[in-house]
Parts: C-alpha cells; sequence; structure tokens
C-alpha cells in the first residue's frame, strides 16, 4: 500500500476547523503515564492546517466522558471532537458508548473506514469499536 502523503495547509480561503482533543484514559487521568497519544493526535492535527483549541484527559469513566462531549459540543467553540482510547474491547473501554450516547446522529462510515485503513498496520484494527457521530453542529470522532 502506498503511503499517504500529509495533506497541504488549508488555503486562506479554506474554513480553519476548530479542534478539541480528549484522551480516554485511567492510567494517564491518574498520572501513571505521560499523554502521547494527545500529543501525536494534535501534531497530526496541526499538520493538517486545524487549529487545536483544547486538549483534556479523562479516565475510563462513561459519565465524565458523557458529560465532556456534551458540554465541548454544545459550546460551539469546536467543529470537531476527536477523542483517543477506550475503543477496545476491555471492560473500562467506554469510548463507543459514550460518544453514541451524546450524537443525535451516526456516522457508521467513516468507523468502517477507518478500521479498513487500520488493517493495512494490523489485522487487530477489526477489534476497534470506534464511532463517529454529530452533536450540534460538532462532528465527533472516535480513534
Amino acid at each position: 500500500m502506498k503511503p499517504r502523503a500529509i495533506p497541504r495547509r488549508p488555503s486562506r480561503n479554506q474554513p480553519v476547523i476548530r479542534v478539541a482533543i480528549i484522551t480516554v484514559s485511567d492510567s494517564i487521568a491518574h498520572n501513571e503515564r505521560q499523554d502521547i497519544t494527545g500529543v501525536v493526535v494534535a501534531a497530526r492535527c496541526t499538520q493538517y492546517g486545524w487549529h487545536v483549541l483544547s486538549r483534556h484527559v479523562t479516565a475510563d469513566d462513561e459519565t465524565p466522558l458523557r458529560k465532556m462531549l456534551t458540554t465541548l459540543a454544545d459550546s460551539a467553540e469546536f467543529d470537531l471532537i476527536l477523542t483517543a482510547g477506550g475503543t477496545g474491547i476491555g471492560p473500562r473501554d467506554i469510548t463507543p458508548e459514550a460518544a453514541t450516547s451524546v450524537c443525535a446522529k451516526l456516522l457508521p462510515g467513516l468507523g468502517e473506514l477507518m478500521r479498513e485503513a487500520g488493517r493495512a498496520h494490523t489485522p487487530r484494527a477489526v477489534l476497534s469499536r470506534a464511532v463517529a457521530g454529530v452533536r450540534a453542529k460538532t462532528l465527533v470522532v472516535n480513534l
């Protein structure tokens, strides 16, 4: 498979994408590990020319994650909320459930596309339960 090139920064005429990133991890939330994932996601967003306005960390707990997603989406300050972590099949992986419960419309094609792209790197990509959806005018994507 041919490696994908990083898209060029948008021209001045293209709208700016305002991004919030939420890392979902017990160990990071409890300061047992550093949030390397959030740093990598933010760096990739910047490469795309998007503006990362907010980064958060929360434990694998559905209620606080739902509240955070709702607050960020309803603020109308973000076009895109990216979550990183908690999409596997472990007993504490709750990110898809939280996202599904707050989104008005789900976009199953995005999750399918991410799993398919991930298969180029690892067969375990099919175990991801990542979802995408829309709340208000904000796109929510589990990575």
